[in-house]
């Protein structure tokens, strides 16, 4: 196949790549290296695989024209580059909204034109569904869970854009849909969890697992935004490549649909639960603060991820504890390198 990765130096995007390159198919990476790490990771990707870059920006319609007219049409497009941090869209709403709902609407575009038979997927966010304030919530040993949701949240869940963040997705989420539904482009819509894995530069606003990682391997305090009993569904990064493989594998069902792609209720993990994991592979203590809850901080979210298992045969194979525990040792080999792109100036 001949596959377009937007976001392609990012966390997901470059293991995306790899994986796509280590399979002989060739693959081209868009991304403009705004994001802290795309750097590095575009030096690595460059010297483990044969795969094209173009540096370019989502804003500029002219740019994807380009890596349309120099590289024909694409069977796979994976739509990975984004704004992600909540914070940050509300420092700066403009360039949330131009790079996540004009990004998406100028690429939608572009594939419209220039490659209308690729199939697109979409990387969305839970976010889509706000804070979700009319759930029942209670807390039981030493956890926030649903009442009322066993299986977690599904897809017919009313969407609830809140913060600049939510509204830029949750655009984009929809302007996806309906180019399948107007133009009949193959849109593949994943709304995804808390994502984690290999070559993840977190920060304290994005990349929460990744950041906790970072910090205790450097001996850094840890700031917890709350009670520490807030739980998430997580997923690790090979499983999220599994997903999105499945789900190209599966365009002709899938074209037009939007799916949870998460942990699910069996990958569930609290920040005090994801400390404690951290503390059993360093041996030690970590230096451990509270702080007030950040607005928009929602105490559990958990997708219900039945119909991706249903209608793409995909579901998770690996534990918050193994993919834990496999991101640490990373996180451990490679402390100079994220120390030299500035990942611990921001402890």
């Amino acid at each position: 196949m001949k596959i377009l990765i937007t976001g392609g130096a990012g966390f997901i995007g470059v293991n995306c790549a790899h994986y796509y390159a280590k399979k002989n198919h060739q693959v081209v990476i868009f991304d403009n290296l705004s994001r802290i790490g795309s750097n590095k990771n575009l030096e690595w990707i460059q010297s483990e695989c044969d795969i094209e870059f173009f540096k370019g920006d989502l804003k500029k319609f002219v740019d994807l024209v380009d890596v349309f007219n120099n590289n024909g049409k694409f069977d796979l497009i994976l739509h990975l580059a984004a704004q992600v941090a909540v914070t940050t869209s509300v420092c700066d709403p403009g360039e949330d909204f131009e790079t996540n709902a004009l990004g998406t609407f100028n690429l939608l575009e572009a594939t419209r034109r220039y490659s209308p038979k690729a199939t697109f997927i979409y990387s969305s966010t839970n976010k889509v569904y706000g804070e979700m304030e009319d759930l029942n919530i209670i807390k039981n040993n030493g956890r926030y869970m649903y009442k009322d949701l066993a299986q977690g949240v599904d897809e017919t869940r009313n969407l609830d854009f809140h913060s600049p963040y939510g509204c830029s997705k949750g655009a984009a989420d929809q302007y996806c849909r309906d180019y399948n539904r107007i133009y009949g482009l193959k849109t593949i819509v994943l709304r995804q969890s808390c994502i984690y894995g290999y070559r993840q530069f977190g920060v304290e606003d994005q990349g929460w697992i990744a950041w906790f990682c970072i910090a205790s391997a450097l001996g850094k305090p840890i700031t917890i935004y709350g009670d520490g009993k807030q739980v998430r569904d997580v997923l690790f990064i090979d499983d999220l490549i599994k997903a999105f493989d499945l789900a190209h594998k599966n365009r002709k069902r899938a074209a037009g649909k939007i799916y949870n792609i998460g942990g699910g209720p069996k990958n569930t993990i609290s920040l005090h639960e994801l400390i404690d994991i951290i503390e059993k592979l360093k041996g030690e203590k970590v230096s451990l603060s509270y702080d007030e809850w950040r607005p928009g901080d929602q105490r559990i979210y958990v997708g219900n991820i039945s119909m991706a298992k249903k209608e793409l045969g995909w579901e998770p194979t690996i534990t918050p504890a193994e993919g834990v525990k496999m991101l640490y040792a990373w996180v451990n080999n490679n402390k100079k390198m994220l120390e030299s792109v500035g990942v611990f100036n921001k402890l």
